[in-house]
């Protein structure tokens, strides 16, 4: 997914600011230390999406109103490539250019496409999709941006950018979520029924603050881009009681990544019972139970270059 990447700006040599550049450089080092856990552990969850999720997004490809078999394709925040892996399986004769700020991201993509046997279809540009030029991806017959434009700091102008890059007649496919899937049973977990309800509410208000563009009409955005609406869907996954460990890991995973941005929001109860759903030693973790499913919504737009 697209992120704003640092470029800090350092001051001249001088024994006046010595402290300062040292003071600085660590604080570098530790953002960017950050930054890679951060998308470390995201490419862990990108990954997990992609498998408990393949079936859905799959039907997503098949959905695209593509007048014909597209030959060039841009993935624009392309994460770890679920979207990537799936539109190459959908169009055999087409080759993808992905495009992501995270290099730990483009990386794992890069493994994925020579295990599946498509590296020879898979152009990797790392790039900062905030900034105001982008690098040269060639004219595509087909755009696809899913859960990244509400991560741009103008995706209006994001938008106005691909509509000029598309091939005329050329298809935009915008995929935004819902947010975080629901795992547990509304009655869930004994001690704090309910917990993963008020997890979300909490989360909802830190992404309103934080994620102005998250929840966006897009069908009205891409049409003011110039674009033509030619197609809208809401997809509702509701996957039952788990077979595999994959949702399990994917629970686990995202209610972890919550857990950052709601723990202030909490009581001392709730955020009690949400430390032992993570903890995986526990006899209560989210990990050892048979009761978990995926619900969850993804909306999709189709828009084309008139």
């Amino acid at each position: 997914m697209n992120r704003p990447s640092p470029h800090p700006t350092h001051a001249a040599a001088h024994p006046l600011h010595e402290r300062e550049q040292v003071n600085e450089h660590e604080h570098e080092h530790q953002h960017q230390h950050q930054h890679q856990h951060d998308a470390g552990d995201q490419s862990e969850i990108l990954d997990l999406d992609a498998e408990v999720l393949a079936e859905h997004i799959a039907s997503i490809t098949a959905w695209l109103p593509v007048r014909t078999s597209p030959s060039r394709v841009v993935d624009l925040g392309c994460g770890t490539g679920a979207g990537t892996l799936a539109l190459l399986e959908r169009f055999p004769e087409a080759e993808v250019t992905a495009v992501d700020v995270s290099d730990t991201h483009l990386h794992r993509l890069r493994e994925k496409a020579v295990a599946a046997g498509a590296a020879d279809r898979v152009r990797i540009v790392q790039a900062d999709l905030d900034a105001p030029a982008w690098p040269a991806l060639g004219t595509p017959d087909l755009v696809w941006a899913s859960a990244s434009l509400h991560h741009m700091a103008e995706p209006g102008r994001a938008l106005r950018q691909v509509h000029d890059l598309l091939a005329p007649g050329g298809l935009f496919t915008v995929v935004e979520l819902a947010g975080f899937p629901r795992f547990l049973p509304e009655s869930a977990p004994e001690d704090a029924p309910g917990l993963e309800e008020r997890c979300h509410a909490a989360l909802d208000r830190h992404h309103a603050e934080h994620l102005s563009h998250r929840g966006a009409d897009w069908g009205t955005e891409l049409a003011k881009a110039g674009f033509t609406v030619e197609g809208e869907r809401t997809l509702t996954v509701d996957i039952g009681p788990a077979r595999t460990d994959a949702v399990g890991r994917y629970a686990l995973t995202s209610l972890r990544r919550m857990r950052a941005g709601v723990a202030s929001a909490l009581t001392a109860e709730d955020l009690t019972a949400l430390d032992r759903l993570l903890d995986t030693d526990g006899p209560h973790g989210i990990v050892h139970r048979t009761d978990l499913g995926v619900r969850t919504e993804r909306t999709v737009w189709a828009a084309r270059r008139t």
